[in-house]
């Protein structure tokens, strides 16, 4: 369904004609989708629908101006211009809905996303990138609305990054920076700060970004009057327009049932951006909705008769099929046979995607229901897995939950028989699991080669009279080893370029590497990420810094919804291995002592969390993680950068493995574990404990996400038969976490003399000062009399009671 790309100027009129009534053809074959699948959802066959019926014709002028190589960051609207840039079939578009779990029949998630949110595969089957300039590119389409802005942003300065920056190795995802990134939104959606964060940081940056504005003058049920100042997103952003004397946007208004001067304004808008490099706004007015926002409700509740009888007027495709006519280009009549052959075509692709997706889920049905037949035949319980087994046959259009749900049911009722029959159901069961479950929980993380948990640690070497240098002098070294070997590598985020960051972890390296590889940021979190996620889906290794902990929280929804997401929501067929560099814990004062990690960890699995004691540490992780091709965020310890650590002599090369824990020292009474910048106080409560005969085992975490894959804990809580977990987190977070991995997963329960513990923080911010922190957080007195009272408990002879 891809679009001549010729201009009226280049064809004669009749090959125009052809064209036009081929995009027409393209418009209503959209629309019947929309409409059929509003049926769909209603009759119960799909769950849910949001659809782009009222934005066909811009996007088929939309598609005329994009390019291979492009990239699409856009919103569940954007249908029709999937089916133009031939990226989505009538087939697809229905699978979707359905949850179709096979990637072959449903390619934008298998099922993983609702109808509407649309990808394009960047990798291959195992993980390897394809060649991004050879198609036309999709990012993977997130619900929260806006939220696909902050990576538009990354995916235009990729193409900046390829244009300017030197060395390399451009052949798969650029030809001289020329790709345009084109971004989506609803005209309410504009109202987020991500939009407007977004816009202000692409004027500064000057990146190759178009945003289309589907402005359609509601937001659900709410009008744009309380929606957008002045009603107009244009309007009120007229200050960012450009001029010759100052850098800024070009910005375009044209009304969404213009097939004309659609095609004309994108085709301008294409031209400065990729020419000029500038970002491009094109205001697409006058819009409409004509089956409301979703299947959820109906637009005739809040819009009046008015309203509805303009939109049925200036529908976008009944204006274009005016338009066809007054001009020659078809008749009434050859349109009417056209629209009824393309109802036909879309109702035969529905049919045909139902059907490939409910015939192997009878498949699975009718071999439960043999199965239960055959143990209901030899059970004494037989009457009543014979109800299972017929309430199960009688479901036409079974769902899995169906078929598994009546199998294990019927397993209860055979729980205490002996039989083959019963063996037989098991093993159906535990296959049926095994198989099924990988096509809904698979690709969290990578499964390619280069998956990080695959690199092998290589540890740090030193020179017998290796210098003793502050910690932030090895990792400015590695860092510069780094920019050095990989010219792909960049840095940015705020103070990280002029002056080395705020703690000097990139000091100088701006002279060296160029404002374009080591770069000041405004303050502005969430575009940092999203600056990270889309040039790292373009094949180039960002460090995106945050420069505290307590700053993630602003881009914290664009971590979770986005980039853990990723890899999952494509089944492995998109990737971003972005690195979050920030530093936090134990500081003095509310804002930067705080640790969020308990938050942290529940809301970004499928990213790596990496949680270094030391400076040499967290080089090694940035070494490791620039090997592998997955995003890692790693929290490095703030107030550890001006103590004195050796100078490794193999810089840049050694690893620090993820998911491996380090003894720091062993002992006999009991296990200690911990992280961060806590373990130091860990280690002097330690030395104070072997005073009064308490030898303690010390274990540095160091990676949260994932956790101890060796399970080498438990081997330590088998020893020391005792465990206490040391954290500043709250109550409930990191330590509640750390708990269930060694007692639930690695079921250290079975070794405890005594009840494990967990020492953490008051569930309030740190108040400032050195007494603040003591008061509120675990302090060495702390973690030696929480010790202490373990063993007092085991032992109160030896150890009588401290207070």
């Amino acid at each position: 369904m891809e679009p001549n790309t010729k201009t009226k100027t280049e064809i004669t009129f009749e090959d125009f004609k052809t064209e036009v009534l081929s995009d027409y053809k393209l418009a209503v074959t959209s629309r019947e989708c929309s409409l059929l699948g509003r049926r769909e959802v209603l009759t119960g066959k799909a769950k849910f629908g949001i659809f782009g019926d009222g934005k066909e014709v811009p996007q088929i002028a939309w598609a005329k101006a994009f390019k291979d190589g492009d990239f699409r960051s856009g919103y569940y609207r954007d249908q029709t211009f999937m089916m133009a840039i031939g990226e989505l079939t009538i087939e697809q578009f229905f699978a979707g809905l359905y949850a179709n779990t096979d990637l072959k029949e449903e390619p934008m998630s298998a099922g993983r996303q609702m109808g509407g949110h649309f990808a394009t595969h960047s990798l291959d089957k195992n993980g390897n990138w394809k060649n991004l300039t050879k198609q036309k590119n999709s990012s993977a389409d997130i619900s929260p609305t806006a939220g696909q802005m902050p990576r538009l942003l990354g995916l235009a300065q990729a193409s900046k990054i390829y244009r300017n920056v030197k060395g390399i190795d451009t052949t798969k995802f650029s030809k001289e920076g020329n790709e345009v990134a084109w971004g989506t939104i609803g005209n309410a959606s504009t109202s987020e700060g991500l939009f407007f964060e977004t816009v202000n940081a692409a004027g500064v940056l000057q990146v190759p970004m178009i945003i289309s504005v589907w402005d359609d003058e509601y937001g659900i049920s709410v009008h744009a009057k309380h929606q957008t100042t002045k009603e107009n997103i244009s309007e009120i952003l007229k200050g960012f327009q450009r001029d010759e004397n100052n850098d800024g946007y070009e910005i375009f208004r044209v009304n969404g049932w213009n097939y004309a001067e659609l095609i004309d304004t994108y085709q301008r808008a294409a031209q400065v951006a990729r020419k000029e490099h500038v970002p491009v706004m094109i205001h697409v007015q006058e819009l409409t909705q004509p089956q409301g926002h979703s299947t959820s409700g109906s637009h005739e509740r809040y819009k009046d008769t008015g309203r509805l009888a303009w939109e049925a007027e200036y529908d976008c495709n009944a204006q274009m099929r005016q338009w066809m006519i007054e001009n020659n280009i078809s008749t009434d009549e050859e349109l009417y046979t056209l629209e009824k052959e393309i109802k036909k075509a879309v109702r035969d692709g529905k049919k045909a995607a139902w059907s490939t997706f409910i015939n192997p889920l009878k498949v699975e049905k009718n071999e439960a229901v043999a199965l239960l037949e055959r143990v209901s035949n030899t059970s004494s319980n037989g009457v009543f897995i014979t109800k299972l087994k017929n309430d199960l046959a009688v479901i036409d259009e079974p769902l899995r939950k169906d078929i598994l749900s009546a199998t294990r049911k019927a397993l209860r009722y055979v729980v205490s028989e002996q039989s083959n029959e019963k063996v037989e159901l098991q093993h159906w069961i535990n296959n049926y699991i095994e198989t099924i479950q990988t096509k809904y929980s698979s690709y969290l993380h990578s499964q390619s080669n280069k998956k990080a948990t695959n690199q092998t640690e290589v540890s740090p070497t030193y020179a017998t009279d290796a210098e003793e240098v502050d910690g932030r002098v090895i990792l400015r070294n590695n860092f510069e080893t780094i920019f050095s070997k990989y010219p792909e590598a960049l840095v940015f985020g705020e103070d990280a370029g002029h002056i080395g960051d705020v703690n000097q972890g990139l000091e100088g390296l701006q002279e060296k590497f160029g404002e374009l590889r080591i770069s000041d940021t405004g303050i502005r979190e969430a575009t940092i990420l999203g600056q990270g996620i889309g040039m790292a889906m373009r094949g180039l290794r960002p460090i995106a810094e945050i420069q505290y902990l307590d700053y993630i929280l602003y881009a914290l929804q664009i971590m979770s919804d986005d980039l853990a997401t990723l890899q999952y929501r494509t089944k492995g067929r998109q990737k971003a291995p972005l690195i979050i560099r920030t530093r936090g814990h134990r500081l003095e004062g509310i804002w930067h002592s705080g640790s969020q990690m308990g938050g942290v960890l529940n809301l970004i699995r499928g990213i790596h969390v990496l949680v270094p004691r030391n400076m040499t540490k967290a080089a090694g992780f940035y070494n490791t993680l620039l090997e592998s091709d997955e995003p890692a965020l790693i929290v490095e310890c703030l107030n550890g950068y001006r103590l004195k650590e050796k100078m490794p002599n193999n810089i840049g090369k050694f690893k620090t493995p993820l998911g491996v824990i380090e003894t720091i020292k062993e002992g006999e009474d009991i296990t200690l574990v911990s992280y961060g910048s806590t373990l130091r106080l860990v280690e002097q409560a330690a030395k104070e404990l072997q005073e009064v005969g308490i030898d303690a085992e010390i274990i540095d975490v160091q990676s949260l996400l994932p956790f101890d894959l060796n399970h080498d804990i438990v081997k330590s809580v088998s020893k020391t038969n005792r465990l206490m977990v040391i954290d500043e987190d709250v109550s409930g977070g990191a330590s509640a976490y750390i708990l269930d991995e060694i007692l639930n997963k690695q079921n250290a329960y079975q070794h405890l003399d005594s009840q494990p513990k967990t020492l953490s923080a008051q569930p309030h911010r740190p108040a400032y000062g050195t007494d603040g922190d003591y008061f509120s957080k675990p302090s060495v007195e702390d973690i030696f009399e929480a010790v202490y009272n373990v063993m007092h408990e085991a032992n109160p002879v030896d150890f009588p009671k401290l207070r």
